[in-house]
């Protein structure tokens, strides 16, 4: 037991606390911006889902294209502002059934009754702390329109 006491009041007294803020730094720093990380990332997947969808009931219901384009695009600023995510990283873009999303850009939808799109939305992420000149990741967020065959118009 003598031995004890004398390990405790030596010349190591103290040093746990120094340990644990070596620990601390090396060890939960990093994690703590991995993590910050992921859920940056996985905040521009949740709006580049939600926008596309968003988008695509928003141009679906329209009644003419310009409505709807405008109506889109509104629904895409709502759904990205409700994610944290800034408005200027955002294309909201078309493509024809059955081409992905590396085709949109070059569709226009006319919203005749029974046409069937892709609604596409691409978020550009910027993961914390990084510089802007580092690539930043992008999350594509897709949506199939299948405008109603029985519409007014």
């Amino acid at each position: 037991m003598n031995w004890l006491r004398e390990r405790l009041s030596g010349p190591e007294r103290g040093s746990a606390i120094v340990e644990f803020v070596f620990i601390a730094l090396v060890v939960f720093l990093p994690l703590v911006y991995i993590v910050a990380g992921f859920s940056a990332v996985q905040r521009g997947v949740f709006a580049a889902n939600a926008a596309a969808r968003e988008a695509g009931r928003a141009i679906a219901t329209a009644p003419d294209v310009s409505t709807g384009q405008a109506r889109a695009e509104a629904a895409v600023a709502i759904a990205v502002a409700d994610q944290s995510v800034e408005a200027t990283d955002v294309v909201l873009a078309y493509a024809p059934v059955g081409a992905g999303c590396e085709a949109a850009g070059g569709y226009a939808p006319s919203l005749v009754p029974g046409e069937e799109f892709s609604v596409c939305v691409t978020v550009t992420v910027r993961i914390p702390l990084l510089p802007e000149f580092i690539d930043a990741n992008t999350a594509t967020g897709q949506f199939l329109v299948e405008r109603d065959r029985y519409v007014d118009g």
